[in-house]
């Protein structure tokens, strides 16, 4: 689904359990990092994609990365790269909306492109100084995601 047809909440960041999704691409383009953000909480996660950007090689990890937390993975907002072509699997197995942005245009999915360039546990003005796993963590124990 293209990103215009994602609800106006999670551009609002007006609930918990909406995540962007993206890779990092290693040196020589071998090798490739899933990462996932919550937009709220800018919770990270990340695990090493076993063949680079292969889609189904993106999927798994992506699925085992979200699954403990599947009741607060409402949406997933991504780019139309290659190594996400297995997005119904993601889809299928997590119970979740993904969407995607337009070609070019990665301001689309901000949290996670500012994320990837942090890729650390320092705590954000943007949280009041705290860190992305204490919001998370406060997020899991105080709100329950509500399907739409």
């Amino acid at each position: 689904m293209s990103i215009d047809e994602r609800p106006a909440v999670v551009d609002a960041k007006a609930r918990f359990g909406d995540w962007e999704m993206d890779t990092i691409v290693g040196k020589d383009g071998k090798g490739a990092i899933v990462t996932l953000v919550e937009r709220i909480t800018k919770k990270m996660l990340m695990a090493k994609s076993p063949k680079g950007k292969n889609a189904k090689a993106v999927a798994k990890p992506v699925v085992q990365m979200l699954r403990p937390f599947e009741r607060h993975v409402l949406s997933i907002t991504t780019d139309n790269g290659t190594e996400f072509a297995d997005h119904k699997y993601i889809a299928k197995m997590l119970h979740a909306k993904i969407f995607f942005a337009h070609p070019y245009s990665s301001w689309e999915k901000g949290p996670i492109e500012n994320t990837n360039k942090l890729i650390n546990l320092r705590p954000r003005k943007l949280l009041n100084f705290s860190t992305p796993k204490q919001e998370f963590l406060l997020s899991l124990h105080h709100g329950v995601a509500l399907r739409s």
